[in-house]
């Protein structure tokens, strides 16, 4: 079945649904459909919707819960302790300030 046919057949049965509750409200409503609701072995599907006996289904519908990936990544810290000369090339040193020397 097409979405178009589900749309009509939803609306048709809140529509129902809505019609049994007006009946529910007004009496005489109802009484234009049964020209016997006024008596008390009058049964039908409004006096069950009146008296909350209509029964439907339960479903229960699986929602799946959304996941989120979460990356942990641990950072190992690694400290050395050389001095910058012995790091330098063979003949190279640090710049030498004129005023400390």
């Amino acid at each position: 079945m097409n979405r178009h046919g589900q749309a009509i057949i939803a609306s048709l049965l809140v529509a129902l649904i809505l019609l049994l509750d007006a009946m529910v409200a007004c009496p005489a409503l109802h009484e234009l459909i049964h020209h016997d609701a006024d008596e008390p072995g009058h049964h039908c599907a409004v006096g069950l919707f009146a008296h909350g006996k209509v029964e439907s289904a339960s479903i229960e519908v699986p929602v799946p819960a959304a996941t989120v990936p979460i990356a942990i990544t641990l950072l190992a810290v690694v400290s050395f302790s050389a001095s910058t000369i012995e790091n330098l090339p063979a003949g190279r040193a640090p710049p030498v300030l004129p005023a400390i020397s």
